[in-house]
C-alpha cells in the first residue's frame, strides 16, 4: 500500500511541473539571431586609385559576398576579392641594362562589409579585407622576371557610399587604407604599395 502511495505521489507532482511550466514553454524562444533573417548574395568587378611608388596605380579587381539581412536596417556581407595593379611601376634597383624590370603585385583575402539601411536608393557600407599578397617583377613584354614572388600581409579597411541602381545592381563609390608589410624587393618597400585609394565598386546580384 505504501508503495502505491509513493508512486502516484510521483505521478501528481510530475502532472502538477508540467502544468506549471506550459505557460513558460508557449513562450517565444530567444535566439541570437531573429528567425526572420533574410539572405542574399553578389559579385562584381572592382576598380581602385592610389599613389604607388609616388605615381598613379590602378588596381583591378573583384569581389563577392554572402548577404545576411538582419533588419531593414542592418545587413553584414561575408565574402572576399582579389586585385592586381594594372599600371606600370618601374622598381628603384635595376641592374640589367637590357631588361627593365617592373613591379607585378597582387592581393586578395577574405571581405566583411556591414550596410546601414539598404532599402534606402542612397546608403553607406563599411568594410575590411584581410589577406595576403605576392610581389613579383615582370618586363615590358608582361613577362615574369626573376625569382619566385614575394608574399606579404594585407589589411585594408574602407567606407563607401552606394547607389541602387536596380533591384539588381548597385554602384558603390569610396575610399579605403591599404596597409602592407612584408616588402622588401629590389627597392620597393611596404610604404611604396600602402596608403589611401578611391574605390570604385560594381555589385551584381539578390540584395535582400
Amino acid at each position: 500500500m505504501k508503495k502505491h502511495s509513493t508512486i502516484g505521489f510521483f505521478f501528481v507532482f510530475f502532472l502538477g511541473c508540467c502544468i506549471v511550466s506550459t505557460p513558460a514553454s508557449a513562450q517565444k524562444i530567444e535566439t541570437l539571431i531573429s528567425e526572420d533573417v533574410s539572405h542574399g548574395g553578389f559579385g562584381g568587378p572592382v576598380v581602385k586609385f592610389s599613389s604607388v611608388d609616388g605615381s598613379l596605380g590602378v588596381w583591378v579587381g573583384g569581389r563577392g559576398g554572402w548577404i545576411i539581412g538582419f533588419s531593414p536596417e542592418h545587413s553584414l556581407s561575408i565574402g572576399g576579392g582579389g586585385y592586381g595593379l594594372a599600371t606600370n611601376h618601374a622598381a628603384p634597383i635595376q641592374d640589367n641594362p637590357f631588361v627593365r624590370k617592373y613591379a607585378e603585385i597582387g592581393y586578395g583575402g577574405f571581405e566583411l562589409e556591414y550596410t546601414n539601411r539598404s532599402y534606402q536608393i542612397a546608403h553607406f557600407t563599411i568594410s575590411t579585407l584581410i589577406g595576403a599578397g605576392g610581389l613579383g617583377l615582370r618586363d615590358s613584354n608582361f613577362e615574369s622576371i626573376g625569382s619566385k614572388a614575394e608574399t606579404f600581409f594585407v589589411m585594408e579597411p574602407g567606407a563607401h557610399l552606394e547607389l541602387n541602381v536596380t533591384h539588381f545592381f548597385r554602384i558603390a563609390a569610396g575610399v579605403s587604407y591599404r596597409y602592407i608589410s612584408g616588402i622588401n624587393r629590389d627597392g620597393f618597400k611596404d610604404a611604396d604599395f600602402s596608403g589611401l585609394n578611391g574605390v570604385l565598386t560594381f555589385k551584381f546580384g539578390s540584395f535582400r
